[in-house]
């Protein structure tokens, strides 16, 4: 394994950490002793595969269900000292309701202290004035932290790109969960900023949000050979220093093997990466047009400016994927979360496209006249029942 800095938290993170949100029993809270024997086995096992190859920076959350009460039974059986723990707790308007729910991950993990505790979706703006208002949650937070019982406060997010940087620049939190990987590099810039305010980098889940890498289509696994497509992927977002560990959201032991491939690979990147990032590249400006595929984001219209909250970027960017490379179950689940991710995922599908007048919010567009015919074909291609978030925090 290799480590590097979290920024101004000095700690040693692993390149890769141990998600835990797959390998838990049940997405509610439920007694202990419901909780299949087999489960809690996998569990521990999956926690010490996790430990024997240097990944001993454990994630959980909250609303992660059972997670944090079958941790709590494994955890206290390593040497403290050699864990980095992370819970994460939703934003609440009620201090005395965050104290709560943070007294019961505590008293789950059975710990006597939390390494990282992050403030758990701040997506909106409106979530972020109300997390670091006077008297709000990052205060209460940081008063467990002079308790002793959280030594570094973050956050997460899955918010804008001008979100999330509005938020490292309060200079509030010592470290970020953030999406960013090869299909979706918006972010970036939040990482740079990050990255200037010394902040630990956590890229969330880069094989899931990242391009279902799991169950790649088979033009992905053709144009990122050598690589499978999850191991270019952590490779890609590993080459960049600003970025300090990916999340792999483990169901199982066996789960870690192919991610542990990148680890030998980091000092060749240089050699490794560029024949594939040019094979890809290739490939979509095939498919998309050149000039499509690198001026098809300018001037459009957030899901708040677009009438019925459609999601203009969003959609039109999981056609790219389709186009390019076949990416159609991961581009079909997305879509059909439009409509039902809350804050997570915000914005709506195309339906029923031509009843909304468009001219107005694509002005600045310079693909204003066959965007709404763009939509209305990624509408048909990607409809499906419709998906909901696996967790409701």
């Amino acid at each position: 394994m290799q480590y590097r800095r979290f920024g101004r938290t000095e700690l040693q993170m692993p390149v890769f950490s141990c998600g835990g949100m797959r390998y838990q029993y049940n997405w509610q809270d439920i007694l202990y002793q419901q909780i299949p024997s087999d489960n809690q086995l996998n569990l521990e096992n999956t926690i010490r595969r996790a430990l024997d190859v240097g990944i001993n920076h454990i994630e959980t959350a909250r609303g992660y269900g059972s997670s944090e009460l079958q941790l709590g039974q494994i955890l206290p059986k390593f040497p403290r000292e050699k864990l980095i723990i992370q819970t994460k707790i939703s934003p609440k308007s009620d201090v005395k309701e965050f104290r709560r729910q943070f007294n019961q991950s505590f008293q789950f993990l059975n710990l006597d202290y939390i390494d990282l505790l992050g403030i758990h979706g701040i997506n909106t703006l409106e979530l972020l004035e109300e997390t670091i208002r006077p008297g709000g949650c990052l205060d209460e937070a940081k008063k467990l932290q002079k308790q002793g019982k959280v030594r570094f406060i973050g956050f997460s997010t899955h918010g804008a790109t001008e979100t999330i940087i509005k938020t490292i620049e309060t200079n509030q939190f010592d470290y970020v969960n953030l999406h960013w990987y090869y299909i979706f590099q918006n972010n970036w810039l939040a990482i740079e900023a990050a990255h200037q305010y010394d902040m630990g980098v956590f890229i969330i889940s880069p094989s899931d949000k990242g391009g279902h890498l799991y169950n790649p289509p088979q033009k992905l696994v053709n144009l990122c050979s050598p690589l499978s497509p999850m191991v270019f992927n952590d490779l890609f977002c590993l080459s960049h220093p600003q970025v300090h560990t990916l999340s792999i959201g483990a169901a199982n032991p066996s789960d870690f093997d192919e991610h542990l491939k990148t680890v030998k690979l980091l000092e060749k990147a240089e050699q490794i990466l560029p024949p594939i990032l040019e094979k890809l590249e290739t490939e979509a400006i095939k498919f998309l047009g050149e000039e499509w595929y690198k001026t098809w984001n300018l001037g459009l219209p957030t899901y708040q400016q677009t009438p019925n909250k459609i999601n203009i970027p969003i959609i039109l960017w999981l056609r790219n994927l389709v186009l390019a490379y076949d990416m159609v179950e991961f581009a079909q689940a997305r879509y059909n979360l439009l409509g039902n991710g809350g804050h997570w995922f915000p914005g709506e599908q195309a339906k029923n496209i031509n009843k909304f007048a468009l001219k107005n919010c694509l002005a600045n567009s310079p693909y204003a006249e066959i965007i709404p015919d763009l939509l209305a074909d990624t509408h048909r291609l990607l409809q499906a029942k419709s998906v909901q978030r696996l967790s409701s925090s």
